[in-house]
């Protein structure tokens, strides 16, 4: 996975898989790669501490430091990007690094949620049982609430369905229909283990399905992640104990 800043690039973006898992962050790149306009490119890193594979609080928790710090190491190396993209569907760090930063943030989670409401109500297919009340309360954060009107969770995580593509496929086409509810007017397939697998599923099922991961990277390009609030990088508080990369963005 190559780094844009060795090609001639007008507009750059940077991907963060906040799980540790470097199969999820080259799963979530070659997907996202065919997506980019000529001139775009897209620099990736994964996070050095927490799951392998976020599926509960305490790892999500966990995965907004690591981002965080991600975030910091790679300003300490390159240029900063136009536009970060958080690769979990849970979003982990999405206010936090917003906060911190000069360039537009999203996750997949808002990003998708974006899309799906310009249709109408929405619903969300994704694997992990924990994830349920974890999304209804980031939907109501991100102002989403209303929109959503169904979380249909199956029992392997994003991990276990990354694992395995046919298990992934059955499972997840029929967690689509029995999300397919009156009012649903389409659904998200959220997580990164389940980047592409949207295609896939489409044939089985009536409404529209959005894939997470292509999702955010389509807001990026379009310049729809909401403006940065910030001119500058930084952390806007002092924090101690940090390691040198992030000791810089707190100055």
């Amino acid at each position: 996975m190559p780094d844009t800043t060795e090609m001639a690039v007008q507009q750059k973006f940077l991907l963060i898989n906040p799980n540790t898992s470097e199969a999820t962050t080259l799963k979530l790149y070659e997907n996202l790669l065919p997506l980019l306009p000529v001139g775009c490119g897209l620099d990736v890193r994964t996070v050095s501490k927490g799951a392998p594979y976020i599926a509960c609080e305490a790892s999500h928790a966990v995965a907004a430091s690591a981002l965080l710090e991600t975030w910091a190491d790679y300003l300490s190396e390159q240029n900063a990007p136009d536009g970060v993209l958080i690769g979990c569907f849970g979003d982990p760090g999405l206010f936090a690094l917003r906060e911190s930063s000069a360039c537009k943030v999203t996750g997949l989670a808002e990003a998708s949620f974006m899309e799906a409401s310009e249709r109408g109500s929405f619903a969300i297919v994704t694997g992990g049982l924990r994830w349920k009340p974890m999304l209804q309360r980031l939907a109501m954060t991100l102002g989403f609430g209303e929109a959503l009107l169904h979380i249909e969770t199956v029992t392997p995580t994003g991990a276990m369905l990354q694992a395995d593509t046919a298990m992934a496929i059955e499972c997840l086409t029929q967690a689509c229909q029995a999300a397919s509810l009156p009012g649903v007017r389409s659904i998200i397939l959220g997580g990164a283990g389940l980047a592409g697998l949207a295609s896939l599923i489409q044939p089985h099922v009536e409404l529209p399905l959005i894939d997470s991961a292509q999702a955010g990277l389509r807001v990026l390009i379009k310049g729809e992640a909401p403006q940065p609030i910030r001119s500058a990088n930084g952390f806007v508080a002092r924090l101690n104990h940090l390691s040198p990369a992030m000791l810089r963005l707190a100055d």
